[in-house]
């Protein structure tokens, strides 16, 4: 097929490109610099500049491209684009990337119906930010949870405009664990090493991972598939940061890293942290598996980890 990747060269697109490229697809992928168009050149794909902000460049992009899919991995999350990770004000930090989530998906919806377009694949979130009462592990038919009077309702009340958005076209939702892999988590074990990033409280809040292999390869089938509806892409073990820091920081060569009340915590980073560490949830990916067909390179951050910090 002819598929159109919008951040086809971002920290999934990366992955992602090859693979389609490698299962005979035909990718269009897009940047935001000549820089870029090389890359995506690199990687199989025609390249093109776009700025997904502006309705008219994304019209243009799709209508000369001419896809039969279109797949939205657009974020401004990298430190060119964004600045240092800034925890502690998500609504800063992703200022970017949610006006990507927003305005960026409205202009690739219109782009796509405008040419015929009848399939769109959109990334989404899913990795502590389940709603959190009941069980530890959520399902995709469990609520999300929008922090509500938080710095970080915004972005998660955006990451959900998105996903209507999406279904309603018909489309696929990939509500993606947090990445790891090539170019991934540079920063986090950056801090770790520096033991500044350390556990909050008992650390029993869930978080889910995923590999960014499989997070491409999950993509790739709901592409081929034609998929519709929501899909948690997850490895197969949610865990408390109270086991996947200690074990990140181990695979780091990092010493175990320092523990501190919740309290500072909260002054320190702010709530979304607080509430990672200490009452998140973690998702389930069975539907993925089901529906699918997808199989995990990588089924739990203990070997992923280890495999990528080795």
């Amino acid at each position: 097929m002819r598929v159109f990747v919008a951040g086809g060269t971002g920290v999934l697109g990366r992955r992602l490109v090859p693979q389609l490229v490698a299962r005979g697809h035909e990718v269009t992928a897009t940047s935001t610099s000549p820089a870029g168009v090389d890359l995506a050149r690199q990687l199989g794909a025609a390249g093109v500049v776009m700025d997904g902000l502006d309705a008219a460049s994304v019209g243009e992009a799709v209508a000369k491209a001419q896809p039969e899919v279109v797949v939205h991995q657009m974020t401004a999350i990298s430190i060119r684009h964004a600045g240092k990770p800034d925890i502690k004000h998500p609504d800063r930090w992703f200022a970017l990337t949610n006006r990507l989530r927003r305005e960026g998906t409205d202009h690739l919806l219109a782009a796509a119906e405008a040419t015929g377009v009848s399939h769109v694949v959109a990334q989404g979130y899913a990795s502590w930010n389940g709603i959190r009462e009941g069980g530890w592990v959520k399902t995709e038919e469990d609520p999300l949870d929008m922090l509500v009077g938080t710095a970080a309702q915004i972005g998660l009340e955006t990451l959900r405009y998105a996903e209507d958005s999406v279904l309603r076209a018909g489309g696929a939702v990939m509500r993606y664990g947090a990445f790891y892999g090539p170019g991934a988590i540079d920063d986090q074990v950056e801090l770790i090493r520096k033991r500044q990033y350390p556990l909050v409280g008992r650390g029993t809040g869930y978080s889910s991972w995923i590999h960014l292999d499989d997070a491409a390869s999950a993509t790739v089938l709901a592409v081929e598939q034609r998929a519709s509806g929501v899909f948690n892409i997850v490895d197969d073990e949610p865990a408390p940061a109270g086991e996947w820091l200690p074990h990140l920081a181990a695979c780091a060569g990092a010493k175990r890293p320092m523990r501190i009340p919740v309290w500072l915590a909260r002054v320190l980073a702010g709530d979304q942290a607080v509430v990672m560490m200490t009452e998140g949830r973690g998702f389930s990916n069975a539907k993925a598996k089901r529906e699918l067909g997808w199989q995990l390179r990588y089924p739990s951050w203990r070997e992923g980890f280890k495999a990528e910090l080795a």
